[in-house]
């Protein structure tokens, strides 16, 4: 089949595709139906195949849904560039950071069981954190910077942990003190469990005070201790069991069996030193069920996850949580004198900030104005992505929601702006 499909095949694949991929979500006669120019949104697939062809990026999956219906559902370039083996609809993910905002929402239906509650300290799960001690450098006369302990100014909350103000950070980005102790304990062991990760955490200094300053962090790794404790089920069989089981998104989990290893995505050589990425196999199982970024997922299957979020907690009269508790999660959570970490500025025109028109609520960033962002939105949407490439954003005011699949750190930032500008520029009411 040809890198770059016909028009004609490309609408062959959705159809095949969508009684199992996106069932439930019905895909519209023609763009106009709902709002888009075909003529521009041929701009998006356009810019996407050039990127293929000037190896920018090995390929991606594209879906948009607005009004509940599937506008553009198609996939580009290669799975496996290596192997010449064409991208299809149906590939399956690493989608990293993606994880958040489900574990985030198993995080709330505990909440609507009376299970926990947001303003909960952490440590009355993982009693451990009730003496985690927060670092305070103090620089010398010397120019040398020493680093002090202190207690908690207050205990960090499960709100905490969602909205990644807790104090926690994450070892491989930057470089400090409290974040060499990371790597030192070796708390990314895919080999520990969720309790072992935890326990190393709990004696580890806090970089900043709880409640203070948004950093992006283990948190939700966290969160997902919270979530086994509070259930009493690990983390994976809760997923299984109460969202995507219920949801029918059959490809999203840990790892996928190695019946499906054939529909993996595969890095291709990039960046400056042109190596391979290192992305896990999506059937390669680890001990640690990370809930800050450890799972795999199909296009079509996050569709679901974000039809969900547009139906105010429900799909196909499943209802996972309240419309409230999508009201929730969809507000900014920051407070207004919140201070912002030092490596905000690795999100660039995505970065959570004020100055930017955006924050963060419960798994994911919220947009709060529009112009201080150089890229289209609208107040109210919420987006995130996974720092191997895939990206989502829902606007519910447009009643439109994209998802954006490809394995390809370098290219990420570049094709989440690029995506944003020609999806907006192509709906025109």
């Amino acid at each position: 089949m040809s890198v770059f499909r016909a028009a004609g095949a490309a609408a062959l694949l959705l159809c095949l595709a969508l009684p199992v991929a996106a069932q439930g979500i019905p895909k519209v006669q023609s763009p106009e139906e709902v709002g888009f120019l075909s003529i521009r949104l041929k701009r998006l697939s356009d810019r996407i195949n050039e990127g293929v062809k000037n190896n920018e990026l090995p390929g991606a999956v594209v879906l948009i849904v607005r009004n509940g219906k599937i506008v553009m559902f198609d996939s580009f370039g290669f799975r496996d560039k290596e192997a010449k083996v064409a991208m299809t609809n149906d590939t399956i993910f690493r989608i990293a950071s993606m994880t958040k905002p489900i574990v985030s929402v198993a995080a709330m239906i505990l909440m609507e069981e009376g299970k926990i509650t947001l303003a909960d300290p952490v440590s009355r799960y993982i009693p451990a954190f009730a003496d985690t001690k927060v670092a305070v450098p103090n620089k010398q006369a010397d120019g040398t910077v020493e680093i002090a302990l202190e207690p908690q100014a207050r205990p960090m909350t499960v709100q905490d942990l969602m909205r990644h103000t807790s104090g926690l950070t994450y070892g491989a980005i930057g470089a400090n003190p409290v974040k060499q102790s990371y790597l030192d304990m070796k708390v990314n062991d895919r080999g520990q469990t969720n309790a072992e990760m935890v326990d190393k955490l709990a004696k580890l200094a806090l970089l900043y005070q709880p409640g203070t300053t948004w950093e992006y962090s283990m948190s939700t790794d966290v969160l997902g201790r919270v979530v086994e404790v509070a259930s009493g089920m690990a983390l994976d069989k809760f997923i299984e069991e109460r969202i995507t089981k219920p949801l029918k998104m059959g490809d999203t989990a840990f790892e996928v069996s190695a019946d499906k290893k054939a529909r993996g995505a595969k890095p291709m050589k990039e960046g400056p030193k042109n190596e391979v990425p290192s992305i896990p196999d999506v059937t390669e199982k680890f001990a640690w069920r990370s809930g800050g970024g450890g799972m795999v997922s199909t296009a079509a299957d996050y569709a679901r996850f974000l039809q969900m979020f547009a139906n105010g907690g429900q799909l196909d009269g499943v209802r996972l949580i309240s419309r409230k508790s999508i009201d929730l999660m969809t507000a900014d959570a920051l407070p207004p004198d919140v201070k912002m970490g030092v490596d905000m500025y690795r999100f660039a025109a995505l970065e959570p900030s004020g100055r930017m028109g955006q924050g963060f609520g419960l798994g994911f960033a919220v947009r709060n104005d529009v112009g201080r962002s150089p890229l289209p939105g609208t107040p109210g949407d919420y987006y995130w992505g996974g720092a191997y490439g895939t990206y989502f954003w829902h606007d519910p005011k447009e009643h439109l929601y994209v998802v954006y699949m490809m394995q390809s750190p370098a290219a990420r930032l570049r094709y989440r702006y690029l995506l944003r500008d020609l999806v907006y520029q192509a709906m025109v009411n």
